[in-house]
């Protein structure tokens, strides 16, 4: 990439999981974070989007920052420690444009020198950010910049005001001095983000840049911001000094059922020519904003690879090194697009959130040892909401993110003493491999002929094959490290009791919600969403009604009405899907759209007739009628922990993990079984 040469064809490109210091720079689980995936064997890292000016180009309080000269020296340790790896270290300035948030304009000059004289003030701040986010959300707050008066954004600011041209010019010196910085700093390179809507983007677009000026209108218009960026980073970096653009591809606004809106891949790859021709040394493709955001963050349902062919039309317009990360998931699918000319880089945030060792793990001829990233976003879920308390993104699989310096290597004090795992879902599978690498002889109990618990629910689902992955890559690796895992095994308290375990980890796990209350529940038209989604239950071309919007109604309805079945949605909450992360919620309505799905909120099951049920507005308490011939409940899960409460009157070191605990996602569930068997001593 220009001057700039890597170990291999892997690059970590840009996902903020993680949050700094209060002085905004670097804290020592951020490095830690990133220094694993660099032992991992990545050989590019471009880290989480960096703040190029303190006015009013922040997505986060505490977001990456080289807005000062004072940031270079911190950043220069940080290099050198990336370096030491063998890894080379790239930095994406960025500015959110009318993505950003109103609450940081202006603040942080205030706060960043009160905050260092007073840590504690930080916490305060989040706990004022709901109801800042609040004000906003009505509109009470100041206008973030954008190119020009346009239309919000779909998740971002709700006042935007065109730049002046004084706007304009402050803010491109502020992304030269921040590549200066980095220069000095010792990064490889840097990277100017335009992609995911943000603001170099919006100039770029026509749909969010309608000024008048020689800043708008035409195509070279559209580009004179940018082109004045790179002219200016060449002038003042030199024209050695490695400089990449993430360029968004494909608005794609035609896959949410608006064509022509914004630019297609035609003026993406104009834009991707202009730019090689500016001395831009690489193009990192990309596509979409937030407003078409499963485009550019695809959750489960997207097939690997689908957007490739945005990275092929580009590197056939141009002749430098063209990155992308196209839902990458496999060694196999990485060498392919690039063996047939696809791209020169592969690209992949998420993948190495899961697992930071894939690249070692090829390397060294283990491929089977990979933990894949099954697409179920709760990296992008849990860093948004955890943004707001100063907290750092999760992943579902990989109980270690942000905490790396801690767990990284585990204690090895189990000293071959026998613990019992029972259950094998997610939670029973992360706390045997857990505890087996901390050195205890685990056996697994088991009582289904296979595996996966409530995952082989959700994997059955249409396109949701890929969330099985967690359970073989953990099956995998607990038969490695020598756990005894028995199926069609039940898991009695006199059983266990009988093996004199030193600790007992119950995660037996749930079924679903029938509640006995509800008059006619027991009919014979009635069944549950797993007994449809597994096939137990045939339905064709009946009225069928649905009790219960979240993912697997959703999903239950989805295969009823592939069946030729007319499906109503009866949902207790104001809301579809409450609780559900959005992008999860919109992937499954896209597909529902077309369907013939009612849709009920805030209606209260209270009966089920032979042919129908009776539903109560929660509000007005008035009663509807819903004609069926089929009712299918999809209320949820409630714990089975009977073992739980037997084994703890019998033995003295128990715990309870997963959905035997309580209800929640796989990432819950993970998550719960690493802390339940890291809390055996």
């Amino acid at each position: 990439i220009g001057s700039c040469h890597v170990k291999n064809r892997v690059v970590m490109t840009a996902m903020d999981t993680k949050h700094e210091t209060e002085n905004y720079i670097w804290s020592d689980e951020t490095i830690g974070y990133y220094i694993e995936r660099a032992k991992g064997g990545v050989g590019l890292i471009i880290p989480g989007i960096c703040r190029v000016n303190d006015m009013g180009a922040a997505s986060t309080f505490t977001q990456l920052a080289m807005s000062h000269d004072y940031h270079i020296a911190p950043m220069r340790v940080f290099a050198d420690r990336i370096h030491a790896q063998g890894a080379k270290l790239c930095i994406q300035l960025h500015h959110p444009g009318r993505q950003g948030y109103a609450s940081s304009i202006n603040t942080l000059p205030v706060i960043i020198p009160i905050v260092d004289r007073f840590p504690k003030v930080l916490d305060v701040l989040f706990k004022c950010t709901p109801a800042l986010l609040k004000l906003e959300s009505m509109g009470i707050c100041q206008s973030v910049q954008a190119p020009s008066k346009c239309e919000l954004s779909n998740h971002g600011a709700t006042r935007i005001h065109a730049m002046s041209k004084r706007e304009i010019h402050n803010l491109q010196r502020d992304f030269i001095n921040a590549a200066v910085r980095c220069k000095k700093a010792g990064v490889d390179a840097v990277e100017l983000h335009g992609g995911h809507g943000y603001m170099i983007q919006q100039f770029l677009s026509p749909n969010t840049n309608l000024r008048t000026d020689e800043y708008g209108g035409s195509f070279d218009n559209r580009l004179r911001f940018v082109t004045e960026i790179i002219q200016g980073i060449r002038r003042e970096c030199g024209p050695d000094y490695p400089l990449i653009v993430r360029l968004t591809a494909d608005e794609m606004y035609d896959r949410i059922g608006k064509p022509g809106k914004g630019y297609g891949l035609e003026d993406g790859r104009r834009i991707a020519k202009r730019l090689e021709e500016l001395g831009v040394d690489a193009i990192n493709v990309t596509s979409a904003c937030y407003d078409v955001y499963n485009s550019w963050l695809e959750p489960t349902s997207f097939e690997p690879g689908w957007r490739a062919y945005l990275a092929k039309a580009v590197k056939e317009t141009v002749s430098i090194p063209v990155i992308a990360a196209n839902f990458m998931r496999s060694p196999d699918q990485a060498e392919k697009q690039l063996e047939e000319g696809y791209q020169d880089f592969i690209g992949s945030a998420r993948t190495f959130i899961c697992d930071p060792y894939w690249v070692k793990k090829i390397e060294e001829g283990r491929p089977e040892d990979i933990k894949r990233c099954i697409g179920c976003l709760n990296c992008i879920k849990s860093f948004m909401e955890n943004a707001t308390v100063g907290k750092n993104g999760e992943c579902a699989l990989n109980p270690a993110v942000g905490r790396e310096k801690e767990l990284s290597e585990l204690p090895h004090d189990g000293g071959g003493r026998r613990v019992v795992v029972a259950g094998a879902g997610p939670a029973g599978l992360m706390a045997a491999e857990t505890l087996a690498r901390r050195g205890f002889a685990v056996t697994v109990l088991e009582k289904a002929k296979k595996p996966g618990g409530q995952v082989n629910t959700a994997a059955e689902c249409l396109l949701k094959d890929k969330l099985g992955w967690c359970v073989e890559d953990l099956m995998t690796s607990v038969k490695k490290l020598g756990v005894k895992v028995k199926t069609g095994a039940e898991a009695d308290a006199e059983t266990i009791a009988k093996l004199d375990p030193y600790a007992v980890v119950v995660a037996t796990g749930g079924v679903p919600v029938v509640p006995r209350s509800i008059p006619g529940v027991g009919g014979k038209q009635v069944c549950t969403a797993p007994d449809i989604i597994h096939g137990r239950v045939k339905l064709k071309n009946q009225r069928v009604v649905v009790v219960g919007s979240g993912m697997t109604g959703l999903e239950t309805s989805e295969i009823l009405c592939r069946d030729g079945n007319q499906v109503t949605i009866i949902e207790m909450a104001d809301d579809i899907a409450p609780g559900n992360w959005f992008q999860l919620t919109d992937d499954e309505l896209e597909r529902l759209r077309p369907e013939p799905v009612e849709f009920h909120t805030g209606r209260a099951l209270t009966a089920i007739l032979p042919d129908g049920v009776l539903t109560a507005d929660n509000k007005t308490g008035k009663l509807y009628r819903f004609p069926a011939d089929s009712v299918v409940l999809s209320m949820g899960v409630r714990p089975v922990n009977d073992l739980y409460i037997k084994l703890k009157a019998l033995l003295p070191n128990v715990v309870c993990a997963g959905d035997a605990v309580r209800s929640g996602r796989i990432a819950d569930a993970v998550h719960s079984g690493f802390a339940a068997a890291m809390s055996i001593r």
